[in-house]
């Protein structure tokens, strides 16, 4: 405030000078921000002085600012928040004339105005009942009269929040959550409420609470700014429409725009979803802080009394550099960022599937110290980045926590373009690349309808990749998916079958409502441009994933039915291209020297060789597995035996080929030798040596060793995690068609410890032979062809096959 308005105001203590002081101020285009509320709060502390000395106070009383006038924080339209403070010894009739003197000038100026008068043991037994007084208060300011009555005062209120935390910060918690629910998320509204929802100020100064309890404190990384951010955007809105308004309303926001020297709404919406994100994501971290402050503080004692000492947090592993600490995933001691460019990626995937958050000061950690992935990515890399998406809606949390420290772009540099763009149309609910991430999230649950669970999940974060730039999103998502599937690895036919799926999004949603399907043309259009049975299998659910997202107006029973229909008839246009199951390949030199040492031996026979990713210019070769050779003599109960000491080693399958391969008959052997071919890797630690791994399967064959029992006793001996809630298992029989010599099954279903040895449990049940197998682990997923015969060797009727498959589904679920 400048020294003329000053005196002007301290000349005419009327609402009259006030206010052409007050709009003077308000006209000021060369100070805004910070500097104008803040001045706007000393010219009404000048204007309520002058009212209050005015008013002959009596002894004993005090003017106090609170909430955020007591912040010194006064937006245009901000509502006054004033407690008149006393001692107790004033008479009430001149407390009544005192108030009177204050409230009405400002109610006839047309403020809006919070009020009361009491006692400083009032307002603290007000305060612990009323939650919305006790925060009020913790901004408490003195404007005039008696400061040490307000100093005493703030003090006590201070000290009752800090020792009532425990009871109060819980219940703080509950407030901010529902007031979320009734107000949505800011980072994603069109009109949102800059006040009230997720992620805007109320959460900021709920943050502040929580610091002034000393009990927690949030990331202070951003915050000053996004609330600043907030703030400003509220000032201009309130100028804009000279009302007292915290919603964003689509009518206002270009002019908001302009007046904060914005080129357009676009970019005002995203440095208010910039800044809302922001908050939300302080606010998350430090609630979880809270409660895990008030958890060690209750068992603690009891710890103590029973350990003698403090007690330390248990470490449970996750995966590979990944462990679970207080109720987070966090970094293993052992992890080593700067020599492991996967970790993000693997950390991100074992807290999505886990269903914990991933711990603030590991994402951080990652940001400033992992090596950057080389390009193209390593498989592993490509697996944990699907793993993630596959994680359902535990994987939102997750990937704002990525995008919090900026590793998202760094990444996926592509996805600069679409962060925090807003969507125009009031259908969707979300932004761009939101909307992206809740696409996997619902992707996820379709897995078991295709047989590139992979494709799917990484089609459903890249649709609508190219929005955001001149012309058809679709044709120009296409060449960028093409991009980024080539730099996360995928092979030139994947990344075709990517760029096809963005082209062609919205191709059989658009077609099944606004043409005729009862027209071939229409039918062979979409063959035509889909191309394959198996694209079509991904585009119709990549189709409904995108609708579920979109929001409720998007998708309906009524549009399902007609997309059903449409990729119904698509498919029997493509039912010629179908391509066979496929069956491994014929053995190798080193496959068939190791059956023939197997006959020879009577006993298995491994070998192992690392696989190495190519070298960098600057390093050596990354190891990203082990292919596991296995030859044995063919006998019931090979496969769950193998597939069960894998597991009990902790090792992962990535892929797997089984065959039974008939010996040269010079040898006069009597029976097949069954060669299994697998790509492994250590699930955390080190691989086992060969010599161990051999001793348990000859134990887990001759009966020795129970490994169904002892993977049970190593399932126990975890905590159970709430974890990730997956789509059933899906085991189907593929047409007869495919394999003239067996019947072929296919399994769709969760990857875990032990998959494999309850698929191959429930087949020897069954009493079908196994003749070979194709395993694909896709990221979370798992895809397995089984071709199986009966026990003379012919291929099964339709009803023991289907019988067959209802068996294993049953074993799985």
């Amino acid at each position: 405030m400048t020294s003329t308005e000053a005196d002007e105001t301290t000349e005419d203590s009327g609402p009259g000078g006030y206010a052409a002081a007050r709009l003077r101020l308000l006209r000021q285009e060369a100070r805004p921000g910070p500097l104008r509320r803040a001045a706007l709060a000393r010219l009404t502390d000048d204007w309520l002085t002058a009212l209050y000395a005015d008013a002959s106070p009596p002894r004993g009383t005090a003017l106090v600012a609170v909430g955020g006038y007591g912040r010194g924080e006064l937006s245009p339209r901000s509502d006054l928040d004033l407690l008149l403070l006393h001692d107790g010894s004033a008479d009430p009739a001149a407390l009544a004339a005192l108030a009177d003197r204050v409230w009405y000038p400002v109610w006839d100026l047309g403020l809006a105005l919070d009020h009361s008068v009491r006692t400083p043991g009032e307002a603290r037994r007000t305060a612990g009942e009323d939650l919305k007084v006790h925060l009020g208060l913790l901004d408490a300011r003195p404007v005039a009269g008696d400061r040490g009555l307000v100093a005493a005062l703030r003090a006590a209120v201070l000290a009752d929040w800090r020792n009532q935390a425990p009871r109060r910060l819980p219940e703080l918690h509950e407030l901010c959550r529902e007031r979320a629910g009734r107000q949505g998320e800011l980072p994603h509204l069109l009109e949102p409420d800059l006040k009230e929802a997720r992620g805007g100020l109320r959460d900021a100064t709920a943050l502040r609470a929580v610091a002034a309890s000393w009990l927690a404190d949030a990331p202070r990384d951003g915050l000053t700014e996004a609330r600043r951010t907030l703030l400003d955007v509220r000032d201009a809105l309130h100028l804009a429409t000279g009302r007292a308004t915290d919603r964003l309303a689509l009518q206002e926001q270009d002019q908001v725009a302009r007046a904060l020297g914005l080129p357009d709404a676009d970019t005002l919406l995203r440095e208010v979803y910039e800044a809302a994100r922001t908050v939300a994501y302080a606010s998350d971290v430090t609630w979880r802080e809270v409660h895990r402050v008030l958890r060690a503080r209750s068992t603690r004692p009891r710890l103590r009394t029973l350990l003698g000492g403090r007690p330390q947090p248990a470490r449970t592993p996750l995966a590979e550099g990944v462990v679970e600490m207080d109720g987070e995933a966090v970094l293993a001691r052992t992890a080593r960022p700067e020599r492991d460019p996967v970790l993000p990626l693997r950390a991100a995937a074992a807290a999505a599937q886990a269903g914990l958050p991933l711990s603030r000061h590991a994402v951080r950690h990652l940001a400033a110290t992992a090596r950057p992935l080389p390009v193209p990515w390593p498989a592993e890399a490509r697996e944990q980045l699907v793993t993630l998406l596959g994680a359902g809606e535990p994987a939102v949390a997750v990937w704002e926590a990525l995008e919090a420290e900026g590793l998202v772009t760094r990444l996926l540099p592509d996805w600069e373009r679409v962060r925090c763009r807003p969507q125009r149309n009031p259908v969707h609910t979300w932004t761009v690349d939101r909307h992206l991430v809740e696409t996997a999230v619902r992707a996820s649950s379709l897995t078991r309808r295709v047989g590139r669970p992979d494709l799917l999940l990484v089609a459903a974060l890249l649709h609508d990749i190219g929005k955001g730039g001149p012309g058809d999103h679709s044709v120009a998502g296409e060449a960028i998916a093409r991009d980024v599937a080539a730099r996360i690895g995928f092979d030139r036919a994947d990344a075709a079958v990517l760029a096809t799926l963005v082209r062609h999004h919205l191709l059989l949603v658009e077609t099944a409502t606004r043409r005729d399907l009862d027209d071939p043309a229409t039918v062979e259009s979409v063959a035509r441009a889909v191309g394959s049975a198996s694209t079509l299998e991904l585009l119709h659910a990549l189709t409904e994933a995108d609708a579920l997202a979109t929001g409720p107006a998007a998708w309906s029973a009524w549009r399902a039915s007609l997309v059903a229909d449409l990729a119904g008839r698509v498919a029997a246009a493509l039912a010629g291209d179908t391509p066979p199951a496929p069956e491994p390949a014929a053995p190798g030199a080193q496959e068939e020297r190791l059956a023939v040492e197997a006959l020879r031996t009577g006993e298995p026979v491994l070998a192992l060789h690392a696989q190495q990713e190519p070298a960098e210019e600057d390093g050596d070769p990354e190891p990203v597995g082990v292919e596991l050779l296995i030859a044995l003599p063919d006998r019931p109960g090979v496969l769950p035996a193998v597939a069960g000491v894998l597991a009990l080693h902790r090792l992962t399958v990535r892929s797997a080929d089984l065959r039974a391969v008939e010996p040269p008959a010079e040898l006069g052997a009597t029976g097949p030798v069954l060669v299994l071919n697998w790509r492994v890797a250590a699930e955390y630690g080190s691989l086992p040596q060969a010599g161990r791994l051999r001793a348990d399967l000859v134990r887990a064959l001759d009966g020795s060793l129970d490994v169904a029992a002892r993977l049970a006793e190593r399932d126990a001996a975890y905590p159970r995690r709430r974890g990730v809630q997956a789509p059933p298992p899906r085991v189907t029989v593929a047409p007869a068609g495919s394999a003239a010599r067996a019947t072929v099954l296919e399994v769709r279903a969760q990857d875990a410890p032990g998959l494999l040895h309850r698929i191959g449990h429930a087949l020897e049940g069954a009493e079908v032979r196994v003749r070979s197998a194709h395993v694909s682990t896709l990221g979370a997923n798992a895809v397995d062809t089984v071709y199986v015969t009966g026990l003379d060797g012919a291929p099964l009727s339709a009803a023991e096959a289907a019988d067959v498959a209802r068996g294993v589904e049953r074993a799985l679920t």
